[in-house]
């Protein structure tokens, strides 16, 4: 029999599992088992590949945290139990701990608690408060009513390690997803308690931005909570005390940090006041000072009168906000005043606003978007957010608005649906009733949004708060594939719709046709018979600029005259990443930087050349070969963070020098066996949804207002026919 069993239980949230359970395998104990109550698919696959070193207990999705808990309390065999939430972390070593301390334990002990750290998005590891208080108790065991000050620990169950003959004697009172009310009942239900003063728990806070709203009854409950907590202290005056003073700071606090609807507020209120001019202890004296006269208010029932006293404290920052606000610039301050005049006006359902790459034209996923917009919705009128430099190159006809401009700011301001690739600026306001749809521009290999925090060279000048800002937001987001799905939850946290729908920009590699291809590399000047070689490498977050890592003209010598090398500089650096000029007129090298769409450049080619560009997993639908040239993935890995090993799971072979590269494309090595393997395994995992009818089903479900059972499924892939590759359209 095992001393300790870890019980972790939960969904895969934001991919919190992933940390855990790698944490828990690098730093095994013999005296503990790790049993994974796996909630949903993502968790179950996510422990399995941590197995057999721990139990996998697959759960249904919408397993409640109680279900799963007791799922796991039942599987395991220790003589003690800990309860981890997937979210949640455990420090290196901590069951460890755990394992030794209640190995010592006389068998009267029911609960040991331990400390803890708190982490949030932005914060990783601040200590608890808790720390003076096991401190305090020391390590000789305790009978809670002695100690009642122990109940000012902060209500987490995964703090307290219970000893499962215990969780068993009172399994029905302690299986609640009320987790503050289980964790406090476990003290109250104890016969002794002990403590370790030691930190062997990881409590993470989810942004309230990425959970469900809070519901009036969920807001009530928190009353209910403390009244059956107080049934069970009765007869037990000093702990009755302590949880007395303990629920009239949590109810006034509930009702300080705001967000509930003025009736909701109003009724929490009243519920509040009654539970504590009722459950008042004999004698009881409020503090004095500001929180005295809170308490007072409370008591009495004072709503208006408490609320008065909130506004009088806001009234004191507001004048301190507009006195910072006054120093603005006048042309700032006119502009907003214009766009707040407009935000006074009604929604206009018939008006969608597109942007992509930060205003640089139509293109992407919002250029496919409203295309098929046209074709479906032609009563829904587009208008293209574009910087004046790019206007002049868009499509005749196309209408649009260049920032700072008074229209700019009226078609925000009223428009009902905002589509873009990134993200709108700050100042954009996220009206009730309009829709914002992020389209996203990629597969995330690299490290994006908050998972930019530990690196410092992707992270550098980005202000995480507002990008949360702009997230929330955002009310659809764009999935090509259940990879990109899990990471856009764990690196944006909010409460976004997910669209599993693929991404609308490669569409066109089913979509398109023979003629198509002709016409692309007749454009491209590449003649019937020659090899068309695609090298688009990506940006470097630690480099300045553009820093060649081929010797192109070397390349192009090596891989001869039937050989076409079209070079695609990455679009950060605006036409800089031109290759040397001599190769050019050869008409061996053709610097296509500023070609657009890049879905045409990847109809043209017979076989993609990249590093770590999102460019790849699009390619990848054509079934066409793709080679990588990794030269620097160990800086690129360690300065940007992926999220998994391109090296050991690549779309085809990979070289790391230009000597490598060159034997690959000099040989069948680019398009053997081996390679098709390969690209076979990627495109099952990263062309999920892709099929060619990814706008249709994002106009249907966005535009339309059609629900998710009568849009066009996703075809499997096996039946998928990609667009024919240029052997196949332009025979020699």
């Amino acid at each position: 029999m095992p001393e300790l069993s870890v019980i972790v239980h939960g969904p895969n949230t934001q991919d919190h599992l992933t940390g855990l359970l790698d944490s828990l395998a690098a730093h095994p104990h013999p005296g503990t088992e790790v049993v994974v109550a796996a909630v949903g698919d993502w968790a179950q696959e996510t422990a399995e590949r941590h197995a057999p070193g721990i139990q996998v207990l697959p759960l249904p999705d919408g397993t409640s945290d109680a279900a799963a808990r007791a799922a796991g309390a039942a599987r395991a065999t220790g003589r003690w139990l800990h309860f981890v939430h997937a979210k949640d972390g455990l420090p290196p070593g901590g069951p460890r701990t755990i394992a030794e301390r209640v190995a010592e334990l006389p068998p009267t002990v029911d609960v040991l608690l331990i400390d803890h750290v708190r982490s949030t998005w932005r914060t990783l590891g601040l200590p608890s408060a808790d720390g003076p208080l096991l401190a305090r108790a020391g390590r000789t065991d305790l009978v809670l009513d002695d100690s009642a000050y122990l109940l000012r620990l902060t209500p987490l169950l995964g703090t307290r390690v219970l000893r499962a003959g215990f969780w068993r004697a009172h399994r029905d009172r302690l299986t609640t997803d009320d987790e503050p009310h289980a964790a406090l009942a476990a003290l109250l239900l104890a016969d002794r308690v002990a403590c370790l003063p030691h930190v062997a728990h990881e409590d993470r806070r989810l942004r309230p931005a990425s959970l469900p709203p809070v519901t009036a009854e969920q807001h009530y409950a928190l009353v209910d909570r403390y009244e059956s907590l107080l049934d069970l202290t009765r007869d037990r005056p000093a702990a009755y005390t302590v949880l007395y003073e303990i629920m009239v700071r949590d109810c006034l606090r509930a009702f300080a940090r705001g967000g509930m609807p003025e009736d909701v507020a109003r009724e929490f209120f009243r519920r509040a006041s009654l539970a504590a001019l009722r459950r008042r202890p004999e004698g009881h004296r409020r503090p004095a000072g500001l929180d005295g006269v809170r308490r007072s208010l409370l008591e009495e029932g004072a709503y208006t009168r408490y609320r008065a006293f909130q506004a009088a404290n806001r009234t004191r920052r507001a004048v301190r906000s507009t006195v910072r606000a006054g120093r603005r610039q006048l042309g700032t301050r006119v502009r907003d005043h214009q766009y707040r005049r407009a935000l006074r006006r009604p929604v206009d359902p018939r008006l969608a606003v597109f942007a992509a790459y930060w205003n640089r034209g139509v293109a992407c996923n919002p250029a496919a978007i409203a295309a098929k917009l046209a074709e479906l919705a032609p009563h829904i009128h587009p208008v293209w957010v574009v910087t004046a430099e790019n206007a002049a190159l868009l499509p005749p006809g196309t209408d649009h608005v260049v920032p700072g401009t008074r229209r700019y700011g009226e078609v925000l301001a009223t428009a009902k649906y905002l589509v873009n690739n990134v993200n709108f600026p700050n100042a954009v306001v996220k009206r009730p009733d309009a829709v914002h749809l992020q389209t996203h521009h990629g597969t995330p290999l690299k490290r994006m949004g908050l998972d930019q925090m530990s690196f410092p060279a992707a992270a550098q000048g980005l202000d995480f708060a507002a990008l949360l800002e702009r997230v929330d937001k955002w009310d659809y987001s764009l999935s090509s594939n259940s990879h990109t799905t899990r990471m856009w939850e764990r690196a944006y946290p909010s409460r976004f719709v997910s669209l599993d729908h693929g991404y609308p920009r490669n569409d066109v590699y089913y979509t398109a046709g023979a003629d198509d291809v002709r016409a692309v590399r007749e454009r491209l000047g590449i003649a019937p018979g020659r090899r068309a070689v695609l090298y688009a490498p990506t940006h470097r977050d630690y480099e300045a600029g553009w820093t060649p890592r081929l010797d192109l003209a070397a390349l192009a010598d090596r891989l001869g005259e039937d050989t076409v090398l079209l070079v695609r500089g990455h679009y950060f650096y605006d036409g800089t990443a031109s290759p040397p000029a001599g190769p050019r007129r050869s008409g061996r090298i053709v610097d296509v930087s500023s070609y657009d769409p890049v879905e045409e450049l990847c109809l043209a080619a017979d076989v993609l050349v990249t590093d770590y560009s999102s460019i790849m997993f699009d390619y990848a639908n054509l079934d066409r070969p793709l080679v990588i040239h990794a030269d620097d993935w160990e800086t690129y890995r360690t300065t940007r963070g992926v999220y998994f090993d391109l090296m050991t799971e690549a779309p085809g072979p990979v070289a790391r020098t230009q000597e490598e590269l060159t034997e690959i494309l000099t040989t069948d090595a680019w398009r053997d066996e081996g390679a098709a393997k390969a690209r076979a395994a990627f495109r099952r995992r990263f062309c999920e949804y892709d099929d060619g009818r990814a706008a249709e089903r994002v106009v249907r479900r966005v535009f339309l207002g059609q629900d998710e059972a009568s849009l066009p499924p996703v075809l499997p892939l096996e039946e998928r026919t990609p667009a024919p590759s240029p052997e196949e359209a332009c025979p020699p």
